[in-house]
């Protein structure tokens, strides 16, 4: 099973920008969607965003649209979250994902990825 790791989290004020990493380490990313999801103190773990295997397509919540990119580099085994104009509410911590089953496309739903890394931790200050 590949292991995930995110990187790059931290402290920022609103308005900032952070960029995460997420790198697979053991062997390479499957021919697989990658995802990113967060989750804040108290509430549920959600989505932020997907790309597809060739990175030709992606999802993004609402909430974070026009203000995050995710994108990959397959040769490296990265997925990165670039994160601009962040705001309070997006303090949590961030999660990257590998789809199962070596689905190609980008997904919303969590209970279909089955691999996750350990999070790393986004604090936006007002």
């Amino acid at each position: 099973q590949v292991q995930l790791v995110e990187s790059g989290g931290g402290l920022v004020q609103a308005g900032g920008s952070l960029r995460l990493s997420c790198v697979a380490s053991g062997r390479t990313f499957r021919s697989a969607a990658m995802g990113w999801f967060r989750q804040a103190p108290g509430k549920e773990r959600e989505f932020v965003a997907s790309i597809s295997w060739s990175g030709s397509s992606t999802l993004y919540a609402d909430s974070v649209k026009g203000r995050f990119t995710i994108s990959r580099d397959n040769a490296k085994n990265m997925v990165d979250l670039q994160m601009n104009s962040l705001k309070p509410e997006d303090t949590a911590v961030f999660y990257c994902a590998e789809r199962a089953r070596q689905y190609r496309l980008p997904s919303y739903n969590s209970y279909e990825y089955d691999s996750w890394g350990q999070g790393t931790q986004v604090t936006v200050s007002s």
